[in-house]
């Protein structure tokens, strides 16, 4: 039997301990935390400049921070997941992201706000997609498809929540009491449903399929995860920096804001709709070969950005394919290390391979902002971009040769 299945069906023994509120509780606390944490910020930007005088450019710098911290911390907070399980992790990311909004929304001056965004940004790498998934793999096993695209499609939902509540809540009361009320719900819904909802055993970690010295450490330092790092961090990059650039491309192109933020929106429905295909799509294609295929899909559309000026019907139609690619996305690099290097360390290696990309995304804004003006324009910053998805794909194309060879030197050991 191939030791991905030897792996895959240790994992599956965990069936009978894995908590049955697990599932819920996760899609309850990644809408929470992802809605007031996340998508709350760009909503109360605006007025926060306004009533502190503080730039936008500070502000929406300290937020980047946070991402910043997030990605640097996942680490640890992955090989904390990989041997005691996501409880203690979650609960105690759900009190220090209540905390650090408490923070937020007192703070006297910009220092101490940015302090506690970088506070924050700790809690994102406790409680938002990563540890999340570390969960959802080492529970589920054989399942963790179907499990993983309910999680996301849950998560998607965050900002369809909370952005509109949180305009809502900004409109009768001042930024400070409305971040006030979210960090009070933040800790009502969060808290208790990942301290109670996730106190099943930590199934032990399965067998490596893919066997080296040094274990996960020779993994990380291997052509096939370096490869694939890069390309998910470029892709990344390029991915993030089309969300944000979106809005200013259609304005330049003559279309209304509010036409804009209509497009930005049903991509975010589009991203809903993508993932409720990716089973499907893991089902019929390899690894590699999927993510070639996601990658260069991404930077087809944003080629395509850059070269249909209208009608607004066929930009809102690309909006929602460039969309549904990326739910595939969020999807694929939730599944990358255990379609090839399996579960056994899937916390640090999850964690080392979203390091760099959760890095390119926080910085994808401004550098986005700073490579428009310097080439004249959004339609050639969408040219420039989707050469980067390219590249990522190509390099995406070498991250599978090593795997193919593991297995292969694995099967010719079990002849023998």
């Amino acid at each position: 039997m191939d030791n991905l299945q030897t792996s895959e069906a240790v994992i599956g023994t965990g069936d009978r301990s894995r908590p049955r509120a697990a599932l819920p509780a996760l899609c309850a606390t990644q809408i929470t935390s992802w809605g007031i944490v996340y998508y709350a910020f760009p909503v109360l930007n605006p007025q926060i400049a306004a009533a502190t005088g503080w730039s936008t450019t500070a502000t929406t710098a300290a937020f980047s921070g946070a991402l910043l911290i997030s990605a640097l911390t996942g680490i640890p907070v992955g090989r904390i997941l990989d041997r005691r399980g996501p409880r203690a992790v979650m609960t105690t990311g759900s009190v220090l992201g209540a905390v650090a909004l408490l923070a937020i929304a007192h703070a006297p001056n910009l220092l101490t706000f940015t302090v506690a965004w970088l506070l924050a940004g700790m809690s994102m790498a406790a409680t938002f997609y990563q540890p999340a998934f570390a969960a959802v793999t080492r529970w589920w096993g054989e399942q963790r498809v179907r499990a993983l695209t309910v999680v996301t499609l849950a998560g998607g939902l965050a900002s369809t929540a909370f952005a509109p509540l949180t305009a809502a809540l900004s409109e009768h009361l001042n930024w400070r009491t409305t971040y006030t009320l979210l960090a009070a719900l933040l800790a009502s819904v969060t808290i208790p449903a990942h301290a109670l909802a996730l106190r099943a055993p930590w199934p032990p970690a399965p067998t490596p399929h893919v066997r080296t010295a040094d274990g996960n450490r020779s993994v990380v330092r291997s052509r096939p995860f370096l490869l694939l790092a890069a390309a998910l961090t470029l892709n990344s990059f390029a991915m993030y920096a089309v969300v944000i650039a979106l809005v200013p491309l259609l304005i330049v192109r003559g279309f209304s804001p509010t036409a804009a933020a209509w497009a930005l929106g049903l991509g975010g429905a589009g991203q809903t709709l993508g993932r409720t295909l990716y089973a499907s799509l893991a089902r019929c294609t390899s690894v590699t070969s999927r993510t070639v295929l996601l990658i260069s899909a991404g930077g087809a559309t944003t080629v395509a950005f850059a070269l249909v000026p209208g009608p607004y019907p066929l930009l809102l139609a690309l909006a929602i394919g460039a969309g549904m690619v990326r739910g595939n996305l969020t999807l694929l690099q939730a599944t990358a290390v255990t379609d090839r290097w399996g579960a056994t360390h899937y916390g640090r290696l999850s964690a080392v391979l979203a390091a760099p990309a959760t890095i390119a995304g926080a910085l994808a804004p401004f550098a986005g902002a700073a490579l428009a003006r310097e080439l004249g324009g959004y339609a050639s910053l969408f040219a420039v971009l989707a050469v980067t998805s390219f590249a990522a794909a190509v390099l995406a194309a070498g991250s599978g040769h090593g795997l193919a060879q593991a297995k292969a030197k694995q099967r010719n050991a079990l002849r023998l």
